[in-house]
């Protein structure tokens, strides 16, 4: 009978002799807020779903791996999203030589659809 387990890491060796192996999982949440600038929303929309976390990033790498613990496992997935939120509009600052110099500024309190 094979009784040797496989699925870790961790390199055994004689000093171990009788000690237990423990595997904890632990569920973090990570917050992404990302910003975008699109004529619509659906457009920013679309901009957002093509986005997101780089899921080759998520690997034992992002782990802290100290007193002989050993990563097994790393995983993210999609669970809830909040709704996009207007924050301004692009237009030119609040100076007479703006749009001769094209300097433009988010401006919170022009309306999503006016000008």
């Amino acid at each position: 009978m094979d009784t040797q387990f496989k699925d870790t890491d961790i390199v055994l060796v004689k000093e171990d002799l009788g000690k237990n192996l423990y595997r904890k999982k632990t569920y973090y949440t990570l917050v992404i807020e990302q910003d975008v600038l699109a004529n619509t929303k659906d457009e920013a929309d679309k901009k957002f779903g093509d986005a997101g976390i780089n899921h080759s990033n998520i690997n034992a790498e992002i782990t802290e791996e100290v007193n002989g613990v050993s990563t097994y496992m790393v995983d993210a997935n999609y669970t809830d999203g909040a709704s996009l939120d207007y924050l301004g509009k692009v237009s030119y600052t609040d100076d007479e030589y703006a749009e001769e110099m094209g300097d433009v500024e988010i401006n919170r309190y022009v309306d999503e659809n006016g000008q």
